[in-house]
């Protein structure tokens, strides 16, 4: 297995991670964490395909501008950048406001998206290289 598959191996595992049972145990805080990091590492794993290592960040917008070198990025996966604010501010109880239901079924769906656009994005790059 090749490295940036590793990656987006482990991007699948914290998407799947991401839609556990939400009971009195279980917080939605915790659970959209779980989708940054699914986003975070399929970008991460991508550009670990584009022969660049990723850096020591939680920060999607900072990915997805060294990815942009390399491929044309849509609105829809732009918006994986939202989920940033996951990464550290929800992760532990304190100054923030309680995440919806609303807002984390947006944050699986952006995850799902994003892991599927990279998949494609590298699909496309192994066609091209073929011809």
């Amino acid at each position: 297995m090749e490295r940036y598959e590793s990656w987006i191996d482990r991007a699948k595992s914290s998407y799947e991670y991401s839609k556990a049972i939400v009971n009195k145990y279980v917080y939605y805080e915790d659970l959209c964490y779980q989708a940054q990091q699914a986003v975070e590492k399929a970008l991460k794993g991508l550009l670990i395909y584009f022969g660049e290592e990723p850096d020591f960040t939680h920060n999607i917008g900072t990915l997805l501008s060294r990815i942009e070198k390399n491929v044309e990025i849509n609105e829809k996966i732009k918006e994986g950048m939202d989920l940033t604010n996951y990464a550290v501010q929800t992760r532990y109880p304190g100054q923030y406001t309680e995440i919806t239901k609303k807002e984390y079924k947006r944050a699986v769906k952006i995850a799902k998206e994003c892991i599927k656009w990279v998949e494609e994005v590298i699909r496309n790059k192994e066609k091209e290289k073929i011809k």
